[in-house]
């Protein structure tokens, strides 16, 4: 009978090795991890190091009562009525410096007028910057001036009444069946933009002359050009409009005369 052989297996006298080796690395980051723990935050240290040492060395503070109600301070605040206060001299004359710095080419050109006193200022715009013939629809560089006449009137709070003139030629449409609505159309269309740009709309009127009030004589090109205006009148305060509108109720032959300038009022431009 044949005997059986026995294999005998090797035995690895060096595996408690493994065993060692993951206890070591595990004990490695059992370490790692108290210590991150137990690190100090130096830019926490510092923080509370100064807190401390700000309070135990502070000198000793005085009793203060304890106010009661709304304290004010005695300081006198800065004087802003230049900006807030319509009435105030130096109002008007900021505005019209502002419309002249900005509109100098315009003002060359005799496309753009201001004039005024101590009570109120024009700011006279050629109808042909501003609209399309015989439409009261803005055009691209209507959008433009206006934008910059809107910052200039808007940190202010003096009224503003927005004038639209026409020639004596008769205009007969659908949406302007007299020379009446396209004037008072193209007043309002100012106004619209003026309340988009930032200003105050309370602030704001429009109102429409026709042909009625002309500055030239509508009987050459150049007259009827100069008649076909829109003037913003802005007014020292709410008290102070002037009764009869524009310059051009007071006519003479030529047309208007032009408001006289006081000594501290606005000159014309």
């Amino acid at each position: 009978m044949a005997r059986r052989r026995h294999h005998e297996e090797h035995e690895n006298h060096e595996r408690w090795l493994v065993s060692y080796a993951d206890f070591i690395t595990l004990l490695f980051a059992f370490f790692v991890v108290m210590y991150s723990i137990s690190s100090i935050n130096e830019g926490k240290y510092k923080i509370l190091s100064e807190s401390l040492t700000g309070v135990f060395n502070q000198p000793d503070r005085s009793i203060k009562p304890i106010p009661v109600g709304e304290e004010r301070p005695r300081t006198s605040e800065p004087d802003n009525t230049s900006m807030d206060d319509p009435s105030s001299d130096s109002t008007l004359q900021n505005i019209a410096s502002s419309v002249r710095e900005a509109f100098g080419e315009l003002i060359q050109s005799e496309q753009l007028t201001v004039r005024g006193n101590e009570m109120w200022i024009e700011i006279e715009l050629s109808s042909s910057l501003l609209f399309p013939s015989g439409d009261a629809i803005p055009n691209n560089q209507a959008f433009d001036i206006i934008e910059k006449v809107a910052k200039i009137l808007a940190p202010y709070q003096n009224p503003v009444k927005v004038e639209g003139f026409t020639d004596n030629l008769p205009i007969q449409t659908a949406l302007y069946p007299t020379n009446w609505e396209l004037s008072s159309a193209r007043a309002a269309s100012i106004v619209r933009m003026l309340a988009m740009d930032g200003v105050n709309p309370s602030r704001l009127a429009a109102v429409g002359y026709g042909e009625f009030q002309p500055v030239a004589d509508n009987a050459t090109a150049e007259g009827r050009g100069r008649n076909r205006r829109v003037v913003l009148v802005i007014s020292r305060n709410l008290d102070t409009r002037r009764g009869a509108g524009s310059t051009a109720t007071q006519q003479s032959e030529a047309g208007t005369q032009p408001a006289p300038a006081s000594a501290s009022g606005v000159p014309q431009s």
